[in-house]
């Protein structure tokens, strides 16, 4: 009798199984059914907020369902990664995020709470946003070399703002490659930093074009160079910090990953809704408008790899400048 109870438990259970498993894999075909969330790691009126707030729309009406940008400010993208990695994986919760959150923060942090490879399922490269080197008008140079030589002539007088993980890599490596005596001033929000550029509170700031792209464009502050090599085709006309400093490359890239174990056909049908959204010539002018590149990746393989290779570069960039993990 006891052998004949055991057949069926084990039976029902493996109905039970079975049905879950179906059910499970007709809503994956059905994907998506309900409204998707996209955590953004920093505030509203970002950069990296109003590139998710753009390509939220259009990817939600290509996949025919709203896609909600759920802002999760603080800890450097540490609380919304952290966030994303406990998410359940079923595609209806994303995570556009940058290379603060995917390749920074495990070289800066002591005590990361996520991983940024085996929690996260990565979807696409959506594309940068371009970070140029700008100095208060009253400093006395109109490029690189100029800036670097009155550094040295007067060390220790001008300082550069930091208020996220770009800035601060990117003037690090600047100050260590120049082997010049600037002084970093950390700052909360990138807006704070650009109001005490144009006060001449600090003389140097390497801004993001996200915040900074109106007050590039005045006389209020003076661009000299871009920090990715490649240049900027929003900035045709800046040089790339590289050409004074070879070797200095510095892109901030933005992306967007799913929490480890997201289903492979749900991460292919959100890689090709974006695809077509990043494709469309409207969509890359509106993002042009607030200083953003699109420049996707066309794989989810392919972007895995590209984190990877980010995560390894700024590894070597924060060790070259000596940065200490807080």
């Amino acid at each position: 009798m006891q052998r004949r109870q055991w057949w069926a438990t084990l039976a029902l259970t493996a109905i039970a199984t079975a049905t879950t498993a179906a059910s499970a894999s007709a809503a994956q075909g059905n994907y998506p059914n309900a409204p998707i969330t996209m955590i953004v790691p920093f505030a509203a009126g970002s950069g990296t907020d109003a590139v998710a707030r753009a390509v939220g729309q259009k990817l939600g009406e290509r996949l025919q369902q709203p896609v909600i940008v759920d802002n999760r400010a603080g800890a450097n993208a540490q609380i919304a990664a952290g966030l994303v990695a406990k998410a359940k994986p079923d595609g209806y919760t994303l995570f556009m995020t940058t290379n603060t959150s995917h390749s920074a923060n495990p070289w800066l942090v002591k005590s990361l709470k996520y991983d940024p490879i085996k929690d996260f399922t990565p979807i696409a490269r959506v594309g940068e946003l371009p970070f140029a080197l700008a100095v208060h008008p009253s400093v006395p140079a109109d490029s690189v070399q100029a800036l670097i030589d009155y550094a040295k002539a007067n060390p220790g007088k001008l300082s550069y703002a930091t208020p996220n993980s770009t800035s601060l890599v990117a003037s690090e490596t600047l100050r260590f490659l120049s082997k010049t005596d600037i002084v970093g001033v950390p700052y909360k929000s990138s807006p704070q930093a650009l109001t005490d550029l144009m006060g001449n509170q600090v003389q140097v700031y390497v801004v993001d074009l996200g915040s900074g792209w109106s007050m590039l464009k005045t006389d209020r502050v003076r661009t000299l160079a871009v920090t990715a090599a490649k240049g900027s085709k929003i900035l045709p006309h800046v040089p790339p910090i590289g050409k004074t400093l070879p070797g200095f490359d510095i892109t901030s890239w933005n992306g967007i990953f799913a929490p480890a174990g997201t289903p492979p056909e749900v991460v292919n049908k959100i890689n090709g809704a974006l695809q077509a959204v990043l494709a469309d010539e409207a969509v890359q002018k509106q993002l042009e408008q607030i200083g953003f590149e699109v420049w996707p990746t066309k794989t989810p393989q392919e972007f895995a790899q590209y984190v990877s290779e980010q995560l390894a570069y700024w590894g070597r960039l924060v060790k070259q400048a000596d940065i200490p993990a807080q």
